[in-house]
């Protein structure tokens, strides 16, 4: 049970680390698109 907790939180530190590789990639938008629309909803 303790396996699977660790292995989710280093999964979703994982996502979060790369989330503008991986969004373009499902998207099929550019990384430079991605990260702007990121930096926009920031604000």
């Amino acid at each position: 049970m303790l396996w699977i907790l660790l292995l989710l939180v280093v999964g979703a530190v994982v996502a979060y680390r790369f989330r503008v590789p991986l969004l373009a990639k499902v998207l099929g938008q550019s990384e430079d698109r991605v990260r702007r629309q990121l930096e926009r909803r920031r604000r």
